[in-house]
């Protein structure tokens, strides 16, 4: 094959040839003014000269035809493993190979995908893409697609410049039922209803058998699940109480319906984390002093707080002969406050407190036993706590974890985590702590300590002036109470001596007396790698060893993870997950549910086999569907702008495309062969006009 073209290679500059080309224009129309016989000739002569300066060539081009190319997308989703599917596209793939192997000049590019990476799903789009982008063009005479037609990224399909078929898997009488999430809460508030809307649908061809209820199980935290019926084809509104913070795990499940054709899509996993609406705290500070205001901003940084603080400013040994009815104090509510409303609070501070008979005594046997229903009480103590009005001897005295000796330790002092707070998660890894065994701290010293007796209860993760314990932390019945012997925290705050984490210790304390979850000591935890069937397994305890944590499956399947420890009072592990779905970890008394994967992957979400998706792509190509369940197509070769599928078979468009091998340039006529053309045509052109004037002498 071969073509040729004239192409020029001007001697000249083209603005000097054109230059010419006036000054010729010019001179010919002079001529045929003045009424030259021979003009013609001389406007010749000049264009031929002209010519000869563009340097005039012939380019011939040897061309080499190339081969059309079909491309076929071999859909092996998970989708493609349902029954039928891959007997037909195998069986569809070897009929194409020994087709295009028959028809003439043609190549045949087969494209394997599976899953999309992330439960993506089937992306046939970007599969298609890559394989145009590995190819020319102007070869792809076809593009083929086995699969059920369930793609995901069916929007982003390129322009092709040949038709696209589909051959869809599947069977006409394929139906399913599937469970479908609409919309679930990140975050719930305890003890308060959140609302999880579902809907169960029925797809593809539904026997006229099934009924129009499917039953539904429900499960809270792998707990045991309870049945209901639920209609079918209906939004449905399902509302949840969360009874702890954290992460807490629901498992909607379909009962398996006979007939369907898969029940990977009939569960669901909705993992709503647990927060509490406000945090009441009530902070009674018995005296002004300078770290009262500490406490205060502390509690008010936090949106989540809702704080009620009093201040004893006038205590009733105070006599300054001003009226009461003239003083603008509030009264101090007590009995709301600590008799009808006191199981409203999430906390109470008692901020060097002094027993001045302000508060009755039985109003401390209620405090007490607020405490065993499971409330927290934290006792920040300073010089009062060594007298004769300390809280210790009231009826809460009975329930702290230390009494006083009646000594207040004046010193400077390094506050330092005990060896076991150092693993309890209130002192661990503190802005600015202790970096390795026998490291100081780099905080700030304090001044002030109470002495405590030397049998406290609970545990020390603070010691202050000669190892005294200085924080302690208990548990007492079904709640939590907290001992701070000094009342010189605000020195880091002000960043006395560089100061410390005051801020952050002081929210940790409070946040463990009020049982919030990432401050317990026993806790199992499982943080989850996005994107992956991986998660880190953490155990935090206060013991030496954690032992073993036990991973159940969604099969029954039990495997026992071997715990390191990675920093003091945590061991974790790292376990890979062998498939998607709702595992158990429980450690001793601990237990845990953490959802590895969509429990439905997306590829099951339309199971059935439908042309829809990939319906908008078949149309602008101009090709066609085609079920194999209706038997193999046959493959023609068709021109372009002709159908292209028909009963039976399906077409290509041969593109006829070349690669050119050589190219071979010659010019048009030699130099000589101009300078003789037009020395002639100027010559001729002087003997016609030279003949003329002779016969005008004679005459």
């Amino acid at each position: 094959m071969s073509g040729l073209s004239l192409i020029f290679a001007p001697l000249v500059p083209w603005p000097v040839i054109w230059a010419g080309a006036a000054l010729a224009a010019v001179a010919v129309a002079l001529a045929l003014w003045r009424g030259l016989r021979a003009w013609a000739l001389r406007a010749m002569a000049a264009a031929v000269l002209l010519a000869a300066l563009a340097g005039p060539g012939v380019q011939t081009e040897l061309r080499e035809g190339l081969s059309d190319i079909v491309i076929v997308l071999e859909d092996r989703s998970a989708s493609q493993s349902l029954p039928a599917r891959e007997g037909q596209t195998d069986a569809a793939l070897a009929h194409l190979e020994a087709e295009i192997a028959a028809l003439p000049n043609t190549e045949f590019r087969r494209v394997r995908l599976g899953d999309g990476e992330a439960n993506a799903g089937t992306l046939i789009a970007a599969a298609l893409a890559e394989a145009l982008a590995a190819e020319p063009r102007d070869r792809i005479a076809g593009v083929i697609v086995l699969s059920d037609g369930q793609v995901h990224d069916a929007a982003l399909v390129p322009a092709l410049p040949a038709p696209l078929h589909l051959l869809m898997t599947g069977r006409a009488t394929d139906w399913d039922r599937r469970l479908l999430i609409r919309t679930a809460p990140a975050f719930g508030i305890i003890g308060e209803p959140v609302k999880v809307q579902l809907r169960i649908d029925d797809l593809g061809a539904v026997p006229g058998t099934v009924a129009a209820t499917a039953g539904l199980r429900i499960a809270i935290e792998g707990g045991a699940a309870e049945a209901y019926a639920v209609p079918v084809g209906v939004d449905l509104e399902l509302p949840l109480m969360l009874e702890h913070g954290g992460q807490n795990v629901v498992q909607f499940e379909l009962i398996e319906t006979p007939g369907e054709l898969t029940t990977r899509n009939n569960s669901a996993v909705v993992q709503v984390n647990g927060v509490r609406d406000r945090l009441r705290v009530l902070l009674v500070s018995g005296e002004p002093h300078a770290g009262e205001r500490t406490w205060r901003n502390l509690l008010k940084s936090d949106s989540a707080v809702d704080l009620v603080h009093f201040t004893i400013l006038r205590p009733p040994e105070k006599q300054d002969g001003v009226p009461v009815d003239e003083l603008s104090l509030i009264a101090f509510p007590t009995q709301e406050l600590f008799v009808e409303k006191i199981d409203e609070f999430d906390l109470i501070i008692f901020d060097r407190y002094r027993v001045r008979g302000i508060l009755p005594a039985a109003y401390f046997g209620n405090i007490r036993d607020y405490v065993q229903r499971g409330g927290a009480v934290l006792v920040a103590a300073g010089p009062e706590f060594a007298t004769a009005e300390s809280l210790a001897y009231t009826s809460l005295g009975e329930i702290l974890p230390a009494w006083p000796s009646g000594r207040v330790l004046e010193g400077v002092f390094l506050p330092r985590p005990t060896e076991l707070g150092q693993r309890h998660p209130v002192t661990t890894a503190l802005p600015g702590g202790p970096t390795g065994p026998g490291a100081d701290p780099s905080w700030g010293r304090w001044l002030r300590q109470v002495a405590l007796d030397t049998a406290p209860q609970g545990q020390v993760v603070l010691s202050g002036l000669g190892g005294a314990p200085l924080l302690l932390l208990d548990r007492v019945g079904e709640g939590r109470l907290a001992l701070l012997a000094s009342d010189q925290a605000w020195l880091w705050d002000r960043g006395y001596e560089g100061g410390g984490p005051q801020a952050e210790l002081l929210r940790r304390i409070a946040h463990w007396a009020m049982a919030e979850p990432e401050l317990e000591e026993e806790a199992l935890l499982a943080e989850v790698e996005p994107g992956a069937l991986a998660l880190t397994v953490v155990r935090r305890s206060m013991a030496e060893a954690a032992g073993t944590v036990t991973v159940t499956g969604p099969d029954g399947a039990r495997v026992a993870l071997e715990l390191a420890e990675t920093a003091p009072g945590r061991f974790t592990a790292r376990w890979l997950a062998p498939a998607p779905g709702l595992y158990r970890l429980s450690a001793g008394d601990l237990e845990r549910v953490v959802a590895l994967g969509p429990a439905s992957p997306r590829e099951y979400e339309a199971p059935v086999a439908s042309p829809d998706p990939l319906s908008v792509a078949v149309a602008a190509s101009g090709g066609a569907v085609t079920a194999l369940e209706g038997g193999l197509p046959e493959l023609r070769q068709v021109r372009a702008g002709r159908s292209t599928a028909g009963r039976g078979w399906i077409g290509i468009t041969p593109r006829g495309a070349a690669a050119t091998i050589d190219i071979r340039l010659r010019p048009l006529l030699p130099g000589w062969a101009w300078l003789l053309l037009a020395a002639t045509l100027s010559v001729a052109a002087w003997l016609i006009e030279g003949r003329r004037r002779r016969g005008l002498r004679r005459a």
